[in-house]
């Protein structure tokens, strides 16, 4: 199986916050890895824009070295930066005022393909959103790109898309989560709707549980004031996690469209039970000398008594016939042991054992790994070789794509797939406005019941699994989390 490079039509690219960290780190790395594989013609342009004060050169310069210490190794050779960076340009513009919109404006053509990627603090959404149409800048086929948060909350979700429905319309609106452009999430799809072996069981009839982790060995050093005020469940649970819940409960859409696939996500968001307090885990990482991280949670956030969790578990149930009694297990942290996301499907032990009396492992678990290393993994039970009996043991069948699909070359970053599906004008793997607004709806009460006088953080240790109440979440189910990096 060889990757297939699809070309995309020619375009000008302006990326607002151009030399921040999220543009120097992934967006113009996976702009150029793309350009050096020729999915887009050097007649394509990429316009870096912010208030610092650079011209093209200095530009160009600054792109060179982000691809260099970003870029991924052996693929960033000096010809291929070279000309890479012939596609670019500098336009210095304030968010908040008058300054380089008219010069923006020249730089633009008009017969190609205009993106806005806004790059920036999500203050400055509605800004940019209405200075670009006021301007003369957006055309009726334009495309406008956010980066998360969409949003606080319910009530500033609904704002953020009242402003920005003022200037463009839903279709020119490119939400962006970039676990949705992981391959393994993606294959996800293809797992359940391709093949007739799973979709018949992904119910709760022959479905026990389902567990959902997202675990990150790095604490919130440098940004810890920021975090402080978001926190585990706004940060990752309300858009990460809750993305990858939808894709594993969502019902087969009628086709695969952008507008089919999100309808069938919004529904199941819209079924999702409110949450109570006693199912949810919340925890706080306190210092710990023997870890890379010696610091706790409070020193990083540099308010001693913030309440904020860096940790958050919970379970939750969907309200349909296919998920009625399958309850979904969400678990999410900062300074866990390993750095570690994915979905693991418990299926139902068979319903009559006829190997009574034998010891081992019963019950398959389908396990879809997101990060580090790509790829699914099914565990069945085997009889365990050698003579003296019947006795059972757990095999796992296991699809590392950089092992299983060598000839497909390395997979590609998020970024990369999502930024070229925004110049093709395919939403499907973005969030439509109500998709979002349904997420703030479900998670709003949840925090409200914290700042309500629910229970402060519970500590746990840097670089373990999180706090004890995790772990009694599950036990009072008789179950049990996977383990973290084992």
């Amino acid at each position: 199986m060889v990757s297939r490079v699809i070309p995309v039509d020619p375009f000008d690219l302006v990326l607002f916050g151009a030399t921040g960290d999220l543009a120097r780190r992934k967006i113009l790395p996976s702009l150029f890895h793309r350009f050096q594989i020729a999915q887009f013609c050097p007649t394509s342009r990429i316009i870096g824009s912010s208030r610092s004060k650079l011209d093209r050169a200095g530009f160009q310069e600054f792109v060179a070295a982000a691809i260099r210490e970003f870029g991924q190794e052996g693929e960033t050779g000096e010809e291929d930066i070279a000309a890479f960076v012939e596609l670019l340009d500098y336009v210095p513009v304030d968010a908040k005022g008058d300054l380089g919109w008219k010069e923006l404006k020249t730089q633009l053509r008009p017969d190609v393909i205009r993106v806005f990627y806004l790059s920036v603090g999500p203050s400055l959404f509605p800004e940019i959103a209405s200075r670009l149409s006021s301007c003369g800048i957006a055309t009726p086929d334009s495309r406008i790109v956010l980066e998360k948060p969409f949003g606080h909350d319910l009530a500033s979700a609904k704002a953020l898309n009242a402003a920005l429905s003022n200037h463009f319309s839903e279709s020119q609106i490119y939400r962006i989560d970039h676990y949705l452009g992981k391959e393994t999430v993606q294959n996800l799809m293809a797992l359940r709707f391709a093949n007739s072996l799973f979709e018949p069981l992904w119910n709760s009839t022959h479905i026990d549980h389902v567990q959902i982790t997202v675990a990150e060995s790095i604490g919130v050093a440098g940004r810890g004031e920021y975090y402080d005020r978001s926190g585990a469940m706004r940060d990752m649970v309300q858009n990460h996690m809750m993305q990858l819940l939808c894709l594993t409960a969502m019902e087969p859409p009628s086709r695969f469209t952008p507008n089919a696939v999100r309808d069938e996500k919004v529904k199941v968001i819209e079924a999702l039970e409110p949450v109570l307090q006693e199912n949810i885990a919340r925890g706080q990482y306190r210092a710990n000398a023997s870890t890379p991280e010696p610091d706790s949670y409070l020193d990083h956030a540099g308010d001693p008594n913030s309440s904020t969790e860096s940790f958050v578990a919970m379970k939750v149930e969907v309200a349909n016939w296919r998920w009625a009694g399958t309850p979904f297990y969400l678990r999410t942290g900062k300074c866990l042991r390993a750095r570690e996301s994915e979905i693991a499907v418990y299926f139902r032990d068979p319903p009559h054992n006829i190997f009574e009396g034998t010891k081992g492992a019963h019950g398959n678990v389908l396990v879809i790994r997101l990060q580090p290393d790509e790829g699914i993994t099914l565990r069945t039970t085997i009889k365990d070789p050698g003579p003296g009996g019947m006795r059972l043991t757990a095999a796992n069948l296991d699809m590392t794509f950089a092992d299983s699909l060598p000839e497909a070359g390395r997979p590609q970053d998020a970024y990369e797939r999502l930024i070229m599906d925004v110049i093709r004008g395919n939403q499907t793997l973005f969030m439509r406005g109500d998709e979002v607004e349904a997420a703030w709806s479900w998670a709003d009460p949840i925090i409200a019941g914290w700042s309500q006088g629910g229970a402060a953080p519970q500590a746990y240790d840097t670089g373990s699994s999180g706090p004890d109440d995790s772990l009694l979440l599950m036990h009072r189910d008789n179950r049990r989390w996977r383990g973290i990096g084992t």
